[in-house]
């Protein structure tokens, strides 16, 4: 029986209680203790890198390789789960899905609880990787162009994308937790709404509109006021609200948060999470659907309420993204902190002489230079770049950091950087002894076709008054739809909504960006995304005739090495841009300090344009920049 039946209501309510594998311990208790009754609560933990980190525990100890942090954030809630009868999805799993699920046995019967659980496993390809090597699959990297093959004895971990058609039929089996290993973040949640509604595979816009759903809260409290522009917007970070669903059988939602919690839902705070980690707005490409997300429409509804409506889909491909992992090599990072007068001078003469000393002792040992190095100055520079204006910064924080593939040649490193401490410029404070030695794990995005990993669903029931744990249901090698959906995008204007450009005349101001716009940015491998959100449809109009990917470029002269491209999203008053090579390799290869691109966002909103004065009237209050950023005029 669903669960819409048994309370007979018309929406369904799901939440997001953790966007990555460290977020919040306690936002599921506040959503479970919350006024509005939930349905499902999903939980996403897995990250690209994630499930190497998980396989390599598990090779270490077999009883592994799951987020035990689930088991803990479970066991004071389960009674309560089960009372309020809300159903929680998460792909905590891991590598080792069925273990996780032995853990939460042992809560339960530890509590004399009875526990329904689905298990979702058979995306974890590693071992049959070799095998299909041969029978001619290449694993492309989908990024580079490059074969898989002269790194094929190096790799960690392989588990391939599944959509929400398992989390579908594990649904069906009546579990109070489905448990998947690397279900699409978006799967989870989309999920919940097939089985609910009972939407078919050919539903597109509704799968779509789904899949923008759980896009939306997949993050967390990013689409509740976190990460958020306009921060000083956001009336309280104490508690803060998770989001949650309000989703009817059309595909339309509302997005919400518990009353009464911390956080912000509004137009603004949405329009960022959309553009948050995307590639085109016309092709987000997920096993179940391929969602356009140029034809989202938002309205508000109410006090933190937006209502999503409009999206439009079409077929999925007939392959499916693997998340690949190799060993290469290892890493170290030290930092020193040093003190002014004269800190960032003091701080190159301390980073200068550091990398010569190495380079020395090295030759003396018969070993070649750092095959990566980087240093940074945290406090002038290290996320900005040379968008920094000249300053004189009291203090600096100097991070030295590299990368081999040779561990003897780090230990070297690691040595040498505490000797800077006495033997260098005065106004040194020590922030910790040698640096550790981390091995650098690679991630490598590749395709396969669908029908070469199949996912599979067992139903484990604990009964209380027996304390064991039996197989209830089994459903081997779920197919996938038999389609050959297009990714390809049509070019010309992708809205047909015309936004006036504003008339370049009267009164001209120099502000900065973020008093017409707002922005988040995150990583797609070595590629940053940033997505810029007018506050207007006028200044929407004018950053697309004025902010062009060549501007984009030349601002990021230095950090943004490769191509960058534009994709515009009026529906959004919304401009994607995606910046390759930027982030040092990305993933755990970078020793940046920003490895996922959080702050470029915030780096480009500091860039200065010149716009006419009329422009900032248009802007309503709600969408004005607040108090602290400050109207400039003239030169920084």
């Amino acid at each position: 029986m669903k669960l819409s039946d048994q309370k007979s209501k018309n929406v369904i309510r799901i939440a997001n209680a953790g966007g990555y594998w460290g977020d919040d311990p306690y936002a599921l208790r506040r959503l479970l203790n919350g006024p509005l009754e939930l349905n499902y609560i999903s939980i996403d933990y897995l990250a690209e890198i994630t499930m190497s980190i998980l396989q390599k525990q598990r090779i270490k100890d077999p009883q592994s390789g799951f987020a035990r942090d689930f088991v803990t954030q479970i066991e004071p809630l389960l009674e309560m789960i089960l009372q309020k009868k809300v159903r929680i999805i998460t792909n905590a799993g891991g590598v080792n899905p069925r273990g996780c699920a032995e853990a939460l046995f042992a809560v339960a019967k530890a509590k004399g609880l009875d526990l329904k659980i689905a298990v979702i496993d058979g995306d974890n390809i590693a071992d049959r990787v070799t095998l299909l090597m041969s029978q001619g699959v290449s694993f492309t990297n989908m990024e580079t162009g490059e074969e898989f093959d002269k790194y094929a004895d190096k790799l960690l971990s392989a588990n391939s994308y599944f959509g929400a058609k398992p989390v579908v039929a594990a649904l069906a089996c009546e579990p109070d937790i489905v448990l998947c290993g690397r279900v699409t973040d978006t799967g989870i949640t989309l999920g919940a709404m097939i089985h609910e509604f009972g939407w078919s595979e050919n539903d597109y816009d509704k799968l779509a509109a789904g899949i923008v759903g759980g896009h939306i809260i997949e993050c967390g409290a990013q689409a509740t006021g976190g990460n958020f522009t306009d921060w000083r917007k956001v009336p309280s970070f104490v508690d803060m609200g998770f989001p949650i669903l309000e989703c009817s059988a059309d595909g339309s939602f509302v997005v919400t948060k518990q009353p009464g919690s911390g956080g912000l839902v509004s137009l603004q705070t949405i329009r960022e999470q959309l553009l948050y980690e995307m590639g085109h707005p016309q092709s987000y490409i997920v096993p179940d659907v391929i969602a356009d997300f140029t034809t989202i429409a938002l309205e508000a509804d109410g006090a933190n309420r937006v209502k999503v409506s409009g999206v439009k889909g079409r077929p999925p491909t007939d392959l499916l993204k693997v998340s690949m992992a190799y060993s290469d090599g290892f890493k170290s990072t030290g930092t020193l902190i040093i003190s002014g007068p004269d800190a960032l001078e003091k701080a190159e003469v301390f980073g200068k002489v550091f990398w010569q000393r190495l380079e020395s002792e090295l030759a003396l040992i018969g070993c070649s230079s750092i095959e990566a190095a980087h240093t940074e100055y945290i406090g002038h520079n290290s996320t900005h770049h040379a968008l920094t204006p000249p300053h004189h910064p009291s203090e600096i924080l100097l991070r030295l950091s590299a990368r081999d593939h040779s561990k003897e040649k780090l230990a070297v490193f690691r040595k040498l950087l505490p000797s800077m401490i006495l033997s260098g410029p005065s106004g040194v404070a020590v922030t910790g002894g040698a640096p550790t030695v981390s091995d650098v794990v690679a991630y490598w995005p590749a395709l396969i076709p669908q029908e070469l990993s199949l996912p599979t669903v067992k139903s484990f029931v604990l009964k209380s008054k027996t304390g064991e744990v039996a197989l209830s249901k089994e459903l081997k090698d779920i197919a996938w739809p038999q389609t050959k959906g297009s990714i390809e995008v049509h070019e010309g204007p992708l809205d047909p909504h015309v936004f006036a450009a504003p008339q370049q005349q009267g009164e001209m101001v120099k502000v900065s960006l973020m008093n017409i716009a707002h922005a988040r940015s995150g990583d797609k491998g070595d590629t940053v995304n940033i997505g810029l959100i007018a506050r207007s449809t006028a200044c929407y109009a004018w950053i697309r005739d004025n902010i062009t990917a060549d501007k984009v470029k030349n601002w990021f002269a230095g950090a943004a090495l490769g191509k960058v491209t534009r994709c515009d999203v009026p529906n959004l008053w919304s401009l994607n841009f995606l910046l390759e090579e930027s982030l040092g390799g990305g993933g755990t290869l970078s020793l940046f300090i920003d490895a996922q691109g959080k702050t470029f966002s915030q780096a480009l909103l500091r860039c200065e344009v010149l716009v006419p004065l009329a422009l900032l009237k248009t802007i309503a209050p709600e969408n004005a920049p607040c108090q602290g950023e400050l109207l400039k005029k003239g030169g920084v």
